[in-house]
């Protein structure tokens, strides 16, 4: 039997909720996500969403738009981070029209906090001279995104869209660069459906998952960006994954930037403030990618603190703000602190470390989310993605805080526009009911399977090994190693086999499913790192330490082989305004 809808949605976080909004009602729509829409990723966002509101201070979106190219260590494509930072103001204001509760400042209009790498020129008339701190991101208490994912569920129930919750979808169906739809199973039954439709868009979210440390959630695995590098469709730019730099010791929660924005201090073992080494204009409020590079480097050159698992963390220094500012706008990360590692932030520093947070590759688009068939920017008729498993290429090398969030709004609308705008014309592709046949296999094969690999065995060592080599800092040596070792979990997986043999919630089988798509994203980051000889961004090559914008002002577009390395092609980076230079803070 084949489930037809005009428009389907893989992943009910803020992206694909977005868009689901902007589905005119004569429509059908459905949303299908592995977790209820309320448990989406989405919802660990804390710290804010960015416009140049100003709210709080003088700022403009050329402002905003210049931060986030130089963020981007001038790998973002110039003209899609023009249409996010234009669209930043509308995109807030819309979702406060929806009912979103932001905080308020005296005025009673939306209130903005400092975010590391979001400046304005301290003088007007000099727009590249000394730059200043402003107050840009827009928040919820540091409960943002779960209040923006609530409000988005909320409008998308309004806007009578269909749920598909604890559905897993496995089967992306496309062919002559036409896609047809998805095939996908029930968790709770493992009953297989095919879903028809005209125009399909992927908000899958990231694959955080593939690192040990990660402020992720278990379902981060890269579902989406798999799915497309299984149907011969590229990925772009996967060699850059961030790590954010205050996560919770040994568990990688996360404890937002937004702690720093009120005036956290990073320090370390001897209580001196180290980010006036390598930032010394923005200190503790630099780019995500170097603030993790200091950290790592002050733990390398023994200023960390070595903790009792026999790995080392640093400070966060929050006990200066008040027991007043910490309660009323830091209350979920405080929280976070006390429960996991029963520290008390208003007397105590807290200890954290790099985590694994967000993916700046992906499924490559153009700002319609259209999905592109390969380097040239040829589109595949009736696929978007849009999100953090899509690559528009605002984040380029490095993405600045807020920017996810904002990210997740400006373009899951548009995409949600485009859809409408092409369902005005577009027809069913025919679709054969023998489609879910792979799915079915894939399942049986995985139920009686007698092989002797356990998908934790594998998952684990990709975790540890991924961190160690394809982490905050990486060479050659390392890469290579790391290559050698993905070809060997990769073989050991299809000698997989699981315990659970039931039909019915068989989380075993999900996460067995999850881990090739891990291994996937793992491929495509690996051997995009390893080609790419230069430092820029969140790849920071150790044996090459310097941006090379010679020969690397480029784009990666990875294509997967039947076996061996995945073919790598490239595309030009677009640069409108905004001449690359060196990125100082």
């Amino acid at each position: 039997m084949i489930k037809t809808y005009d428009v389907v949605i893989v992943g009910a976080g803020g992206a694909g909720l977005r868009a689901a909004v902007e589905i005119p009602k004569e429509y059908s729509c459905a949303v299908i996500s592995k977790v209820y829409p309320p448990r989406s990723h989405t919802g660990t966002a804390q710290g804010g969403v960015c416009a140049a509101l100003s709210n709080m201070e003088e700022d403009s979106w050329e402002n905003h738009a210049f931060d986030t190219v130089k963020g981007s260590d001038y790998l973002g494509d110039q003209d899609s981070i023009e249409v996010m930072c234009r669209d930043a103001i509308r995109a807030i204001i819309e979702l406060e029209h929806m009912g979103m509760p932001f905080s308020r400042n005296d005025k009673g209009l939306i209130a903005q906090r400092f975010f590391g790498g979001h400046t304005k020129p301290e003088d007007k008339n000099d727009p590249y001279g000394k730059r200043v701190p402003v107050k840009r991101s827009c928040y919820s208490a540091d409960r943002t995104g779960h209040v923006m994912l609530q409000t988005l569920f909320e409008n998308s129930i309004k806007n009578q869209v269909t749920f598909y919750s604890e559905y897993f979808v496995t089967d992306l169906l496309v062919e002559n660069g036409v896609c047809k739809g998805v095939v996908a199973f029930d968790i709770a039954n493992s009953e297989v459906q095919i879903f028809q439709a005209k125009a399909v868009l992927f908000a899958t979210g990231g694959y955080g998952r593939v690192f040990r440390i990660t402020s992720n959630a278990h379902a981060g695995t890269g579902d989406g960006s798999s799915l497309v590098y299984n149907a011969g469709l590229p990925l772009e730019d996967m060699e850059f994954f961030q790590f954010h730099p205050t996560g919770l010791w040994k568990l990688g929660i996360l404890v937002s930037e937004a702690a720093r924005g009120e005036g956290g201090i990073l320090k370390n073992k001897d209580g001196e403030r180290f980010m006036a080494r390598y930032a010394p204009s923005v200190m503790d409020l630099a780019p995500r990618d170097m603030v993790s590079r200091a950290i790592i480097t002050e733990i390398r050159e023994g200023r960390g603190i070595r903790g009792s698992d026999g790995t080392d963390y640093v400070l966060l220094d929050l006990t200066h703000l008040g027991k007043e500012v910490i309660d009323e706008k830091l209350p979920e990360i405080t929280g976070f602190a006390r429960t996991y590692l029963g520290v008390e932030p208003t007397t105590e520093p807290i200890p954290i470390q790099p985590t694994a947070h967000y993916a700046m590759g992906g499924i490559p688009t153009n700002t319609d989310c259209e999905v592109l068939l390969n380097e040239k920017g040829d589109t595949v008729k009736g696929l978007y993605a849009a999100g953090e498993c899509a690559c528009v290429s605002v984040h380029g090398a490095n993405r600045l805080g807020t920017n996810s969030l904002l990210d997740l709004v400006v373009f899951g609308r548009r995409g949600g526009k485009a859809i409408a705008e092409f369902l005005k014309t577009a027809a069913f592709s025919d679709i054969s009911e023998k489609a879910d046949e792979k799915t079915r296999e894939l399942i049986d094969r995985l139920l009686t399977s007698a092989g002797n690999e356990r998908a934790v065995s594998i998952r684990t060592e990709l975790q540890n090994n991924m961190m160690e080599d394809c982490g905050v800092f990486r060479s050659e040596a390392g890469l290579k190693k790391m290559i050698v070792k993905l070809e060997e979990l990769k073989e050991r997986y299809k000698n997989i086999s699981i315990q659970d043999k039931s039909r019915v919630f068989n989380t075993e089988l999900v996460e067995a499913i999850e881990l090739n798509n891990l291994l996937n994203n793992a491929e495509a980051t690996l051997y995009g790192a390893y080609n790419r000889t230069e430092s820029r961004g969140a790849h920071s090559r150790e044996d090459y330490p310097k941006r090379d914008d010679q020969d690397w002002m480029k784009h990666s577009f990875a294509f997967k082989k039947d076996s061996g390395a995945p073919e790598i092609k490239y595309k030009p980076v677009v640069i409108t305004r905004y001449q690359p230079m060196e990125r100082k803070y």
